[in-house]
């Protein structure tokens, strides 16, 4: 029993001078704990599992406060010596260890600018053309589907609403390319609550077909308010992947590019691991009194020794709706069901790691 001991130490001490430092000294302790019977997972009994357990823990509570004691110890030695405090660690979260990715889109990538020359929508988004989008529902409608659509029509400038009746989507692409439309948006909805939006770029495509979640209408979010018809600004956020920076030129291609700045009004697009997150504020800058002590020391009964300086600070009004986008697939042209070409569809094949994202 001995040998094999030490074979099991040797073999253990091998592989964590092959690991980073801070997992090393986990290791050890793991090993240390498991060969004094102290590790939770070796006790059958359950009382003396969850005392070990409890203790355990009341010790790494113990050693974290250690640690952030040392930390603003040393950060205030540094200051009062004059020097750049000591770096802080980065914690660890699934977007900063994401999967590495070819297509992320670098500054520094000409062929990127060069396609952006020629791609479907810089005739909009070198404002040779203006936005005029039309807005349609699935054949099936629900009470909710209208009033999504007219947030959207207060969100979207010159955008229009068509009821879809018993049209098919071809004939409605082909409608709205006669009547110089240059996008067209499908809101679907399925047991009475809106499940998709189909996003069709004219003449000549793509087609993003997206899932619809959490949806929050204008008048189910508390205090929200209600916006002008000032042209809105436009936020796109962390769509990194060249299939990411394809969509978001689709969204922002449904904006004219040209925002009035006094509306203050501004639309966010936020992706964060694949999910695109919809927000519409209203925004305000006030100026703050904020009064401070002129001279550090006992104050006064009197306390005229109070100045006031004025901060700037900003001040955000949600507008509303509020939901959240998952892309489906995106189609090369415009919308067919049977003999289209797709550039990107979602398989659940690829959601085997948390940490694969695509856009």
């Amino acid at each position: 029993m001995g040998g094999k001991r030490k074979d099991f130490a040797s073999t253990t001490d091998v592989q964590g001078t092959e690991e980073g430092g801070e997992q090393k000294v986990k290791k050890k302790k793991k090993e240390k704990l498991a060969a004094d019977g102290l590790l939770p997972s070796t006790i059958k009994n359950k009382e003396k599992r969850s005392a070990v357990h409890a203790k355990l823990k009341q010790q790494k509570r113990l050693e974290k406060r250690k640690r952030a004691k040392a930390r603003e110890a040393a950060e205030q030695r540094a200051l009062e010596l004059g020097e750049e405090p000591p770096p802080r660690k980065i914690p660890r979260t699934i977007e900063n260890t994401r999967e590495l990715d070819e297509t992320i889109c670098k500054p520094d990538d000409e062929e990127l600018f060069a396609a952006n020359d020629v791609d479907e929508f810089s005739s909009i988004l070198k404002q040779d053309r203006t936005p005029k989008i039309l807005i349609t529902t699935c054949r099936f409608n629900s009470t909710r589907g209208p009033a999504f659509i007219s947030d959207l029509l207060s969100v979207i400038p010159n955008a229009h609403y068509f009821k879809r009746g018993t049209y098919d989507l071809k004939k409605i692409v082909e409608y709205a390319e006669n009547k110089e439309f240059t996008s067209v948006i499908v809101v679907h909805t399925n047991r009475r609550e809106p499940d998709a939006l189909l996003i069709i770029a004219l003449p000549d495509g793509p087609t993003a077909h997206f899932k619809l979640s959490k949806l929050l209408l204008r008048k189910d979010i508390k205090n929200h308010g209600n916006p002008t018809s000032h042209k809105p600004e436009l936020v796109l956020n962390n769509f990194t992947t060249r299939l990411g920076h394809r969509i978001g030129r689709l969204i922002q291609s449904l904006f004219p590019q040209d925002p009035n700045f006094h509306g203050r009004r501004v639309v966010t697009f936020h992706n964060q691991r694949d999910f695109v997150f919809f927000r519409h504020h209203r925004y305000i800058f006030e100026t703050k009194e904020s009064k401070q002590a002129a001279s550090s020391g006992k104050k006064s009964k009197d306390n005229n020794d109070e100045k006031s300086e004025q901060k700037l600070i900003a001040r955000l009004q949600e507008c509303g709706p509020r939901f959240t986008l998952k892309l489906i697939s995106l189609q090369h042209g415009t919308f067919d069901s049977k003999g289209g070409e797709y550039e990107w569809v979602h398989k659940p094949e690829m959601d085997t790691s948390r940490r694969r994202f695509f856009l």
